[in-house]
Formats: structure tokens, C-alpha cells, sequence
């Protein structure tokens, strides 16, 4: 089948990598730097898929519409990836695989012709560098739309990469996204510390924050009438039980997700994107809990300074000290 891939990162790189090893014809796009190397050496990846190389084609923008094409790009970027493509993707299918809440109907309103998908990666990947791609947890893509059962078009496309990275077919695919939120809120305290997931959930300061952010976040969705999506253990009632635990009982979360990464260091796709010089999406993670805490009418401190202190870093170029980071938290308190 011919697939392409918009974007060619962390996960883009992967899933490209992957799909061609799995037999499909691969084109990718990308930029700068990165356009020249993949054209002249491909796309390396190790780690818990193994080791593969891909040979994909690799240009600017797609040139033919392809029978399928994953966007892959960070959220802020994928309105101006898939309108760069409009012209060669309107009415053929996509799947947006991205943090967020936004993704789909970014792809809808932009490719109303389209047949257009979600897709929620727990793959943990970081970007080497161009070409450059190491897994650091293998671990399922779940596909879906909406927020009904999974209907046939999605498990015929589940089929089809599940052929090449373990992927799984979702019910109430939206709920699963505001899940998958919940999880994201891993991402912006090692951006701002410059330290691995890792490390910061075994800080029990910087922890007790993270605690507090994926707490707001529920709480938000709860009022927002989100019924909470099944994804990593991770579903309606156990969630919304989540958020009623004392702060103490509540960091049993963090410590779980911790758990499944192993010990090779996690640095989050956030911290990823500041490596590389590049803004981050926290405005579409916590950011998005800020929004929709607006609309819900609710307050949520602590994500508005995470969401703050990460373009603080963006800004400065440097991140900020554990004892600075906790110095700022605490004045929430005073």
C-alpha cells in the first residue's frame, strides 16, 4: 500500500520506518536538514522495535495522493502540515496521530472530503537526530473516532498497521483522547527541569505537582461531561476516583506510568521539541486544560504555570532549577 507520513520525527520516523519494513511503499516529508538526510541515508531506528532502516522517499510536500497518510507532526504544526497537502490529500483517508484534543477536526476542517481518523501513540521514541530515531517503550497505537464502538472503517484501518506496529481499535475515541491528556501531563516538568520523566516522578516535590496537574485535568473533563476513555489501565471510574484521593493516595498514578518506562531515560516530547530549538505544543496539553477549565469555569493554578514556566524555557533557551521550579508551586500555596 502506498502510505505517507507528514512529519518525520520521533513518531514519524517510527511509523515510517516500521510500515516499510512491514512491506508498504513509504513517503515521507520533511525539511531542512532532516529532508537532506533521509533522501541520502534513510531513516535509523533502534531500541524496543529493533533495529530497522528505511529507505522512504522523502520530499517537501506530497506530490500524489496516497491511499493512506498519517500526520505526525506536534499539534501546533498540523494545520499548516495538512494544509501544505490539501491540494494531493482531500478526499483520501487520514489519521492524525497527536497529543491533543484538536487533531481530528483540525483534519476534517481542513480535508472535508477526507474519511479522517484519530490515533493515540504510547510509543515512547526519541529524535536523535535527523534520521535518527530510538524507541524506549514499545507499546500499542489505539485508532478511533468519535465517541461511539469503533466502526468498520477504523478496524479495517487498524488492520492495515497493525501489520506493522501493534495497534488497537477504540471506543469513544474523544474519551480516550481527554485519558490520553491526563497522561501527557508527564511532559512539562522535564522540559521546564531539563530532567528525564523519570527522574521527576522519583522527585517527591516535583511529583506532588505532577500529581496536581493530571488531578486538574480530570476534574476539568468531569465537568466538561467527558466520559473518560479506556487507554493503559486507565478509564472512567478509576479516573474520576483519581481525583476525590487525598494528594498523598493520588501519586500512586504517576508512580504507575513511571513503572512501564523502564529504566532507559524518558524525555518526554516536549523537552524533545526545546533540544531541538523548537516551540513546544504545550499550549495544546496543559494549555488545553487551561482553555477548557475556562469554559467549564473552574480554576486550575497549576497548570496554568506549567503551561507558563514551559515557554519561560522556550524564552530563556535554558530550563529552570528543581529548587526554583518548587519555589514558584509553592507560592500557589501562599
Amino acid at each position: 500500500m502506498k502510505i505517507a507520513v507528514i512529519g518525520a520525527g520521533a513518531l514519524g520516523g517510527t511509523f515510517a520506518t516500521l510500515l516499510a519494513r512491514a512491506g508498504h511503499t513509504v513517503t515521507v516529508t520533511a525539511r531542512g536538514p532532516a529532508l537532506a538526510v533521509i533522501r541520502a541515508e534513510g531513516i535509523s531506528l533502534t531500541g524496543a522495535f529493533g533495529a530497522a532502516r528505511g529507505h522512504p522517499v522523502a520530499l517537501e510536500r506530497l506530490a500524489e495522493t496516497p491511499q493512506l497518510t498519517l500526520v505526525c507532526t506536534k499539534a501546533q504544526d498540523a494545520a499548516a502540515a495538512i494544509g501544505d497537502n490539501a491540494r494531493v490529500l482531500d478526499g483520501s483517508p487520514v489519521i492524525v496521530v497527536q497529543n491533543g484534543l484538536d487533531g481530528v477536526r483540525t483534519a476534517s476542517a481542513l480535508l472535508p472530503r477526507s474519511d479522517c481518523f484519530g490515533a493515540l501513540s504510547i510509543i515512547a521514541a526519541n529524535y536523535a537526530a535527523p534520521g535518527q530515531v530510538t524507541v524506549t517503550t514499545a507499546a500499542p497505537t489505539y485508532l478511533g473516532r468519535g465517541t461511539g464502538v469503533a466502526d468498520a472503517a477504523t478496524l479495517a484501518w487498524r488492520d492495515v498497521l497493525a501489520g506493522a506496529v501493534p495497534t488497537l481499535a477504540l471506543d469513544n475515541f474523544v474519551g480516550a483522547q481527554w485519558t490520553k491528556l491526563v497522561v501527557n501531563m508527564l511532559n512539562a516538568l522535564p522540559a521546564i527541569t531539563g530532567m528525564s520523566v523519570q527522574e521527576v516522578v522519583d522527585h517527591a516535590g516535583l511529583r506532588r505537582v505532577m500529581t496536581e496537574s493530571m488531578r486538574e485535568t480530570v476534574r476539568v473533563g468531569m465537568r466538561r461531561g467527558v466520559r473518560f476513555g479506556n487507554l493503559q489501565g486507565l478509564g472512567d471510574g478509576p479516573l474520576r476516583a483519581f481525583s476525590r484521593l487525598p494528594a498523598a493516595f493520588g501519586q500512586v498514578l504517576p508512580l504507575r506510568l513511571r513503572s512501564r518506562m523502564g529504566d532507559v531515560p524518558n524525555l518526554g516530547s516536549t523537552q524533545q521539541s526545546l533540544k531541538r530549538g523548537q516551540l513546544t505544543e504545550v499550549d495544546f496539553l496543559n494549555g488545553a486544560v487551561v482553555r477548557e477549565a475556562a469554559l467549564a469555569e473552574v480554576r486550575v493554578p497549576v497548570n496554568e504555570l506549567l503551561t507558563a514556566l514551559v515557554h519561560e524555557v522556550e524564552a530563556r533557551g535554558v530550563p529552570l532549577s528543581t529548587f526554583d521550579v518548587l519555589e514558584r508551586f509553592a507560592g500557589l500555596r501562599r
